[in-house]
C-alpha cells in the first residue's frame, strides 16, 4: 500500500477554500483519518459514504426519542457522520478514485440524512412538548436546505454560461481583427472588404482595445485551475477561463476585497454561513443546547442559523445580479466594436445571442 505522508494528504485533499467550520473543526482530524485509511486499509470512498449515512440514521434515532441524554448522543453521532462524510471525498482525491456514481451517492445520502434527521429531531421535540412550532420549524429547515442547493447549482450554471459567452465574444473579436489586419504591409494600411481603408488608428485600434479589455476580464488562470483540478481529481468536460465580473460589486463595497483576502489567506470562503454551518447548528449545537437549557433552545438556534443562511444566500443572489450587469456591459461593448468594424452589408448584426438592448452602456470603446 502507498505510504502517504501527512503533508501529501494535505496538499492533495484540502480544498483551496472551504467552510470555516470545515477548516478549523473538521480538516485537522479528517486528513489524519484519511492518511490512516489510505495507508493501512482497503476501505473505499463509497464505503465511507455508506458509513456516514448510517451514522446519520443513528443520530436520527436518538433525536426521535427526545430525551436529553439521547440528544447529546445524537449530536455526537451527527458530528461523526459529518466528519466521515468529509473523509470520503478526501480519500477519493488522494487515491484518484473519484467517480460519477460516488458523487451521486454522496449527494443523495446528504439530502436523505438531512431530511431524516430534521423529521426525527423536530418530531421528537413535538412529541415531548406538544408545540406545533416544531413542525413548522422542520418545514423551514427542509426549505432552506433545498434553497441553498438549488441556488448554488443555478449560480454556478449562470456564471459558467457568462464565461462561455465572453470567451466566444473574445474569439469573434480576434477573428474580426485578423481579417482587418494587413498582411505583409509595412505601412500599416490595407484595403478591407467593401473597399474601406482599415487604418491602425481606426477600426483595428478599437478592436485591439476591446480585445485587451476582454482579455483582462477573462484573465487566464489556466495553471491555477489545472492544479486545482488535479488536486481535486476532477476532469471537467469543458475548461473555461476564469471570469472577473465583480467590478461593480467591489466598487459598491470596497472593503470586500480586503475581507476576501484575509479569509482567503486562511483557506476560508466568504460565504460564512452556508449549508455546513446550518447543518451543524441544527443537528449538533441545538440538541446540545436543548439538553442543557430545554427544548426552546432548538427553536432559537435553528431560527437564528436559518436567518443567517438566508441572508448569505440573498447576498450571493445580489452579487450575481451585479455580475450580470457587468456581463452585459462587456458584451455590449465588444459587440458594438464588432459592428463598428464589420462589413457594411449588415452581416455584423448576426450572431448576437445575449438578448440585451442596453448597448448604450459600454466599457470597451
Amino acid at each position: 500500500m502507498p505510504g502517504f505522508t501527512l503533508d501529501e494528504v494535505r496538499a492533495r485533499t484540502l480544498k483551496e477554500r472551504d467552510s470555516w467550520l470545515t477548516v478549523y473543526l473538521v480538516d485537522p482530524f479528517a486528513v489524519r483519518i484519511v492518511r490512516q485509511i489510505a495507508n493501512r486499509t482497503p476501505i473505499t470512498p463509497n464505503q465511507l459514504t455508506v458509513a456516514a449515512l448510517f451514522l446519520g440514521l443513528g443520530a436520527a434515532v436518538c433525536f426521535a426519542f427526545g430525551y436529553w441524554q439521547l440528544l447529546l448522543i445524537g449530536a455526537a453521532l451527527y458530528y461523526l457522520c459529518f466528519l466521515v462524510d468529509c473523509t470520503d471525498g478526501k480519500l477519493a482525491r488522494l487515491t484518484g478514485s473519484e467517480s460519477l456514481f460516488g458523487s451521486w451517492m454522496d449527494y443523495v445520502s446528504d439530502r436523505f440524512r438531512v431530511l431524516v434527521c430534521v423529521v426525527a429531531l423536530m418530531g421528537g421535540q413535538y412529541r415531548e412538548t406538544g408545540h406545533v412550532a416544531f413542525l413548522w420549524l422542520a418545514l423551514a429547515v427542509v426549505f432552506l436546505d433545498m434553497l441553498r442547493y438549488l441556488n448554488a447549482l443555478q449560480v454556478y450554471k449562470v456564471r459558467r454560461e457568462m464565461r462561455s459567452h465572453l470567451a466566444a465574444a473574445l474569439e469573434r473579436a480576434r477573428a474580426t481583427l485578423s481579417m482587418l489586419e494587413p498582411e505583409g504591409d509595412a505601412t500599416g494600411r490595407a484595403t478591407g472588404r467593401g473597399g474601406r481603408t482599415m487604418s491602425d488608428g481606426g477600426e483595428q485600434a478599437v478592436l485591439r482595445h476591446g480585445i485587451g479589455v476582454l482579455e483582462q476580464i477573462l484573465r487566464s488562470q489556466n495553471e491555477r485551475e489545472a492544479r486545482n483540478q488535479r488536486t481535486a481529481g476532477k476532469q471537467p468536460d469543458l475548461t473555461l477561463p476564469k471570469v472577473d465580473l465583480h467590478q461593480e460589486f467591489r466598487t459598491r463595497f470596497p472593503w470586500y476585497q480586503r475581507f476576501w483576502g484575509s479569509l482567503n489567506d486562511r483557506r476560508v470562503r466568504t460565504h460564512l454561513v452556508g449549508g455546513i454551518e446550518f447543518q451543524l447548528a441544527v443537528f449538533v449545537l441545538s440538541p446540545v443546547a436543548a439538553a442543557l437549557f430545554g427544548p426552546p433552545a432548538i427553536g432559537w438556534i435553528t431560527a437564528f442559523a436559518g436567518v443567517l443562511l438566508l441572508a448569505f444566500e440573498i447576498a450571493i443572489i445580489y452579487k450575481l445580479w451585479l455580475s450580470t450587469r457587468d456581463f452585459f456591459r462587456v458584451v455590449d461593448g465588444i459587440d458594438g466594436a464588432l459592428r463598428f468594424s464589420g462589413p457594411s452589408d449588415g452581416a455584423e448584426e448576426q450572431g448576437r445571442d445575449t438578448g440585451s438592448d442596453t448597448g448604450s452602456q459600454t466599457t470597451v470603446p
